[in-house]
């Protein structure tokens, strides 16, 4: 496994910078083989747009036909055993600070929920989850929770884990719902701890983001999300593109006490929800910036699927002459570097299918 502080704090004095393998010792080979190209299985239905709501039968189609066609195997049911299994506990992780609109659309997620309930998961072990209670219920996911009697829950109020901490030079200041706050008082901390719902609980993580600019990182997708959604004191990791660059990778590799990842381990499927597109803005849901496509995006790979929503949402500004461009992130280069996935446009493999 790769050392926690692979890099450490090097790129936000050198600008975000990439190392460079270490030279083999002579005699043995110098070029390992590739590994295989990360896929990604694009869904294309505008017929499952109405204005700025969805069909949610041909959005449950395209779940289907997306995630048949992405591990190949007969039906739903078959396709979601061969990621998870009905002993997991599986966290469907979903942006729902945008709202109803502009987050996670629920029929996307309700997709996903029955999926996972028809490959024979119990309802106890099926949670919709983000960084907060309140922010799911303002969105909606309560009565989808109740619906299909699954759970719902924040990562803030399931409360944070003091046994699995990230430490790093940067400060931030404590507010309420951070371990450690004190009402009254300023605090700050170098530490951010991770939620007792990823260190007690789920074995699973299935990431469902909208398509969603980020003005530092390019887009808010699936490893930007899974950060800010799991960690404590986590605005610290916003104040600029290239502590975001380190800190994301090295909190998606936090270890287990058997070295497995946290996070980046047990993350197997990632959707990027891109029945619409806003590509300004990264937190609130900006109707005037919004582009309708109508596609579902599967990948098991986090990585090469945030490459591909930061392509998509400078084509969409570029197609509205929208002069924002966001900076070149180190961010998907140095997870590529710890084998969180891959950042190069090159080495993936795209499947297209229009409804």
């Amino acid at each position: 496994m790769f050392p926690k502080k692979l890099y450490h704090w090097l790129p936000l004095w050198a600008g975000s910078v990439c190392l460079a393998p270490a030279l083999a010792p002579l005699g043995q080979a110098q070029e390992a083989a590739p590994p295989p190209k990360p896929r990604i299985l694009l869904v294309e239905d505008k017929s499952a747009l109405r204005e700025f709501e969805v069909d949610a039968v041909k959005v449950a189609e395209m779940v289907a036909e997306g995630l048949k066609r992405l591990t190949g195997r007969p039906s739903a049911a078959a396709a979601w055993l061969t990621l998870v299994t009905p002993a997991d506990t599986v966290g469907i992780k979903v942006n729902s600070g945008p709202g109803p609109i502009g987050g996670t659309r629920k029929p996307v997620v309700d997709a996903v929920v029955r999926g996972l309930l028809e490959a024979r998961l119990a309802p106890d072990r099926i949670i919709i989850w983000d960084q907060s209670l309140a922010s799911l219920r303002a969105a909606g996911y309560d009565g989808l929770a109740k619906r299909h009697g699954v759970r719902l829950a924040g990562s803030q109020d399931a409360g944070w884990d003091e046994s699995v901490a990230y430490e790093s030079p940067i400060v931030g200041t404590l507010v309420s719902g951070d371990l450690g706050f004190e009402r009254g008082g300023e605090k700050s901390s170098r530490k951010s701890h991770l939620s007792r719902l990823l260190t007690g609980e789920m074995t699973r993580i299935i990431s469902i983001c909208p398509l969603i600019n980020h003005n530092r990182a390019g887009v808010s997708g699936h490893l930007v999300g899974l950060v800010d959604g799991s960690m404590d004191n986590s605005r610290r990791f916003g104040t600029s593109a290239s502590i975001l660059a380190v800190s994301v990778p090295e909190i998606l590799a936090l270890e287990d006490a058997e070295q497995r990842r946290l996070l980046g381990d047990r993350l197997v499927l990632s959707i990027t929800d891109a029945l619409f597109c806003q590509y300004l803005g990264q937190s609130k849901c900006l109707l005037h910036y919004t582009a309708a496509l109508g596609q579902l995006r599967f990948s098991t790979d986090p990585v090469a699927l945030d490459v591909f929503s930061i392509e998509e949402l400078q084509r969409q500004r570029e197609r509205f002459e929208v002069d924002f461009s966001p900076p070149d992130s180190a961010l998907y280069r140095n997870a590529a570097l710890i084998q969180l996935g891959e950042s190069d446009p090159a080495r993936r493999e795209l499947v297209e299918i229009f409804r």
